[in-house]
């Protein structure tokens, strides 16, 4: 396994200082001091806290895209292609806990920042490599009609919600125990009636 970078370290010696103590009261010097960085480097890697906050924001977001890409290489069916959707996004909340609840809480202090830009851009070519890999199942009518943001929403809406609970304490269910569950049901929400 591949030593990790120093823009890599920073970013996780940040996501550490973001969930100890707040994504605001972290400071930069908690920062270099958390992943040994120099000051300079850690200007040259990003500059400024906000671009910290972004670029972890990102990272974590391409983490689970492209379990998605590997994903959908594998898939050979539309039901595999949607339950993929549900799964992947819940195998990574569970491994990454801390990197899910930061970016569930940042997103629009991201949106509203300077890589705010980068953000929606990422998001935009990611839901288009989604709905590349669903195109010719669509065009096959094996899914319900609907438009692009609802098949989203009730596909992945509810695990969305359940692990929001799940990180903040609120859920009696363990996140990964429902995953199939949850990948069942968005299935059976967006096929075409049989």
């Amino acid at each position: 396994m591949a030593r990790p970078s120093r823009k890599d370290e920073i970013l996780q010696a940040a996501l550490a200082c973001f969930t100890e103590q707040g994504v605001d009261a972290t400071t930069i010097e908690m920062i270099r001091d958390r992943s040994g960085a120099s000051i300079g480097s850690l200007y040259h890697h990003f500059g400024n806290k906000e671009r910290i906050i972004g670029a972890l924001y990102l990272a974590g977001t391409a983490q689970y895209a492209e379990r998605l890409e590997h994903g959908f290489a594998k898939a050979g069916s539309a039901e595999a292609c949607v339950k993929l959707l549900v799964t992947s996004y819940i195998d990574w909340v569970v491994a990454n806990p801390d990197w899910a609840r930061f970016i569930l809480h940042s997103r629009g202090r991201v949106e509203a920042g300077e890589m705010g830009e980068a953000l929606r851009e990422a998001n935009r070519l990611h839901f288009a490599r989604i709905l590349a890999a669903l195109a010719e199942y669509r065009q096959q009518g094996v899914f319900r009609a609907m438009a692009d943001n609802c098949f989203a929403a009730v596909v992945i809406g509810p695990s969305q919600d359940l692990a929001r609970n799940w990180l903040a304490g609120r859920s009696q269910s363990e996140l990964g125990a429902c995953r199939e569950l949850l990948a069942q049901i968005a299935w059976e929400s967006v096929r075409a009636n049989p």
